[in-house]
């Protein structure tokens, strides 16, 4: 498995051969740094860390100035580690985005965007009251019943209900790379990816 870190720029769309409308998501991948090679002898398991977008030094702990200096590179904001990566890479070496081929298919990572509290229609997906009738002037996003009676006196685990929405790690699969500009550092992929504008994604394939 080979990856890179990057950043969402946003969403476009491109023309096929055929004159049909593709919706895309433009994505700024690497160069992302290798600060760390682990291997199976000392970390009982084998994986790049990898890190990308700089970081202002003074912003940066005595121990991680350290670790970057180690790898001769400048502190960075991201950092994540991709286990079994299929070349071998030394502290240091820089990865970027020639590591994909338009035409193949990657999966992307990211944390979907945050919605805060929110109900169940918009959490779950929940109808309402429908029709709206005798005395139903409140009740149209409500969630209706939650329990039984007297037995078992309680709510069982897992009863679809309010709470926080989104936030959450997600990860789309075989998206398929329309194009590479190598020179500005782009990735195009084909579709939608979690997260907002500007948000650290892990692009895997």
């Amino acid at each position: 498995m080979s990856g890179l870190i990057g950043r969402k720029i946003g969403m476009t769309s491109l023309f096929d051969e055929n004159g049909k409308n593709i919706p895309c998501t433009v994505i700024e991948a690497g160069p992302c740094v290798v600060t760390q090679v682990r291997t199976e002898e000392v970390d009982g398991y084998s994986a790049l860390q990898l890190g990308f977008d700089d970081k202002a030094e003074k912003r940066t702990n005595k121990a991680l100035q350290g670790h970057f200096k180690k790898a001769g590179t400048t502190a960075k904001k991201k950092v994540v580690e991709i286990q079994d990566f299929r070349e071998d890479y030394k502290l240091g070496d820089q990865l970027t985005v020639e590591l994909f081929k338009e035409g193949e298919f990657v999966d992307v990572s990211a944390d979907t965007k945050g919605k805060g509290f929110q109900g169940v229609v918009k959490r779950h997906g929940f109808g309402g009251v429908g029709q709206a009738t005798h005395g139903q002037h409140n009740r149209l996003r409500a969630p209706g019943s939650v329990g039984a009676a007297s037995y078992p006196a309680r709510v069982f685990k897992g009863m679809k209900m309010a709470g926080r929405m989104g936030g959450n790690k997600v990860t789309v699969q075989n998206l398929r790379v329309l194009k590479v500009v190598p020179e500005k550092n782009i990735l195009v992929v084909k579709g939608s990816i979690p997260g907002h504008n500007n948000a650290y994604v892990i692009i895997q394939k």
